[in-house]
């Protein structure tokens, strides 16, 4: 077979396996939505953000496949790689405020319209009601102070007492009993 052949179906196995991989995370980025109840515009932004570096895989591998010289790639990439770092360290609280909506978003156990409490202190905490959970911003609805707003960063570190679940877990022992 001719090495351009190859090269083609080498492409077109990249290509399927770009679509496979994008397909099954954005399935589990679905379940996710549903099961946590995240608003739609979170689930729209973590799909963007995994797109675009299954997309540059895909192009990186694509490129190898296609002749293009490895050193000149990864200087190319390096280069890249190193105005996007200096950018991200001039905006250390913005990346760890994305980081941190990511936890949120596939390990934190708080969803929308969960009754919390923050605990601050021994003998005070922030009671309210998580109204919106963004990229930057978890937002809570307290009967004191009205709406109060944490930075993503800060809501991971924080103890927090789901009252919801409590409540779901004396409901369900209920129904058992």
């Amino acid at each position: 077979m001719k090495l351009i052949y190859i090269k083609i179906i080498e492409t077109l196995v990249i290509i399927i396996t770009y679509l496979i991989i994008k397909r099954f995370i954005f399935k589990v980025i679905n379940k996710t939505l549903s099961n946590k109840l995240i608003q739609e515009s979170r689930g729209v932004l973590i799909r963007n953000v995994i797109n675009l570096v299954l997309a540059v895989i895909s192009m990186i591998f694509i490129s190898l496949i296609w002749g293009v010289n490895q050193s000149d790639l990864a200087v190319f990439i390096g280069s890249v790689l190193t105005v996007v770092g200096v950018a991200f360290f001039a905006q250390w609280s913005l990346l760890s405020n994305i980081t941190s909506s990511i936890i949120i978003f596939f390990n934190h156990p708080v969803k929308l319209k969960d009754s919390i409490i923050i605990l601050e202190g021994k003998d005070y905490g922030i009671e309210g009601v998580v109204s919106n959970i963004g990229l930057f911003f978890v937002t809570l609805e307290t009967k004191e102070s009205g709406e109060i707003t944490l930075p993503n960063n800060i809501f991971i570190l924080k103890s927090i007492k789901n009252i919801t679940n409590e409540k779901r877990i004396e409901s369900n022992d209920k129904e058992t009993s």
